[in-house]
């Protein structure tokens, strides 16, 4: 690149180089020594959690149970990604013989390998300071798979991200590996961030926040002259359809469980059911009167970011002011954080209207009437693509049933059929991610052993000699 004399741009530069000079090493390396980094960056979170958690807690305002939560998960989904390597995954090799005679039956030998991508530029969220921070699961899986990376430390909680990477280097000294492994960029602007998306060192972005953030370092990276793939989760409204039979058997208990996930982290996670789609009835207004009543009285911690608490009242405000909106309670004052605020609308004014449609991030959220099923499709379409949808009440195998759970596929990426989408298990079978705008890349996740996935390429070799495929 050329020369700059941007103190800020010299310090991504200078990470960023650090970082190329250890990808052949680390795509090169053994299981071993993979897993062995893998489990000691996880022993050491262990370490020095009571600090670490104490310096977060100044941070975020999360809370120490939360946050308690929060390392144990970090550290266990970096030992899963160890014995993902353990089990070989990212060298897995498919091998096609040779079969001597003209083609199509005849070919020649094929090997099918993975090769990692190179450093990954990784972007850390704010709502989780470890599980999606500077040794969150985007690291692990790209660590995993053989990739360094470049750490951009998010501001709202720049000492805890300084804290955990002294610690990260601390475990790459002990074991002899070399410091650009894992680098980080701290204090940098969203000028920075998209330096950084365009360096040609970098070979991959993951990034987990907002979508005018995410799709603007998206473009980014597109723009460059030679493209490298962007892995955004962008965030979504999580539509939860709730059928009256469900509702008349066990309204007012999952009331009480909807208005808890609306609240939890006050409402600053990418999985917080933002819109409640139910059909007509007596069983679906006594629930909404449930979930009003559960909702009004909860008290929210503080939002993460002054600009985040701006973002809340701004959505808020839209709502409120919106003609085809009508508020379901008068909010209490607000405590430590917002007051929850729950809004009702039309099925038709929802599918209308696409700003009733934008995701309000915090402890708010829509219910949508629909006059009938096919209109519940046509909201879930309107939605477009979401990380989660939830379906209460479809026990049978009923068309009500099938063709709102068909839609469901079409558009979510993870399709629940009970409890609520807040909580997302760190599984081989789990998807987090989800069509346009949920994410970028919808056919990967960014949570779950999969995620190792996102930072190979895949490889042929023809005819390779012995000394090439190891056999």
């Amino acid at each position: 690149m050329a020369a700059n004399n941007s103190p800020e741009l010299q310090q991504i530069d200078q990470v960023v180089a650090a970082s190329a000079a250890t990808a052949e090493l680390w795509a090169t390396s053994t299981p071993a020594l993979r897993a062995a980094l893998l489990d000691g960056l996880a022993q050491a979170l262990e370490a020095h959690q009571a600090e670490l958690v104490a310096l977060a807690d100044a941070e975020t305002h999360l809370g120490a149970g939360r946050l308690n939560g929060e390392v144990a998960r970090t550290a266990f989904q970096l030992r899963g990604f160890a014995t993902e390597v353990r089990n070989g995954v990212p060298y897995a090799v498919v091998d096609d013989e040779a079969i001597a005679g003209a083609p199509p039956a005849g070919r020649p030998r094929l090997t099918r390998v993975s090769e990692p991508l190179g450093p990954v530029a990784m972007f850390s969220a704010s709502n989780f300071p470890f599980a999606f921070s500077v040794l969150g699961g985007d690291t692990a899986s790209a660590l995993a798979a053989g990739c360094p990376v470049v750490v951009k430390a998010h501001s709202g909680h720049p000492q805890l991200s300084r804290a955990v990477f002294d610690i990260a280097q601390g475990v790459l000294k002990a074991q002899s590996l070399p410091a650009g492994l894992i680098g980080l960029v701290d204090g940098a602007s969203r000028a920075a961030g998209t330096y950084l998306v365009q360096h040609p060192q970098i070979a991959a972005v993951a990034f987990t926040g907002s979508f005018g953030g995410g799709t603007a370092l998206w473009r980014a990276a597109n723009e460059r002259p030679v493209p490298v793939p962007f892995f955004g989760e962008l965030g979504s409204i999580n539509p939860l359809i709730a059928l009256p039979h469900v509702l008349e058997r066990d309204g007012e208990s999952l009331a009480k469980t909807l208005a808890g996930s609306i609240t939890m982290g006050c409402g600053q996670f990418c999985t917080s059911p933002g819109v409640i789609v139910l059909l007509p009835g007596a069983a679906s207004d006594r629930f909404v009167d449930h979930l009003a009543t559960a909702l009004q009285p909860l008290s929210t911690h503080a939002m993460l970011t002054d600009g985040m608490r701006k973002g809340f009242e701004h959505g808020v405000a839209q709502l409120e002011q919106a003609a085809e909106t009508r508020a379901l309670f008068q909010p209490a004052a607000d405590t430590q954080g917002p007051a929850p605020r729950l809004f009702e609308v039309s099925g038709q004014a929802f599918i209308d209207n696409v700003h009733l449609r934008e995701e309000v991030f915090g402890p708010a959220a829509v219910v949508v009437r629909a006059a009938s099923v096919e209109q519940i499709n046509q909201v879930l379409e309107a939605i477009g693509g979401t990380l989660t949808a939830t379906l209460w009440g479809f026990e049978q195998a009923d068309e009500q049933a099938r063709t709102i759970y068909r839609t469901a596929r079409k558009i979510a990426g993870r399709v629940l059929f009970g409890g609520v989408p807040t909580g997302v298990a760190v599984t081989a079978a789990q998807q987090h991610g989800g069509p346009w705008p949920a994410s970028t890349q919808p056919q990967t996740t960014s949570v779950g052993y999969a995620a190792l996935q996102r930072f190979l390429r895949p490889v042929a070799l023809q005819d390779a000699p012995a000394w090439v495929v190891g056999n």
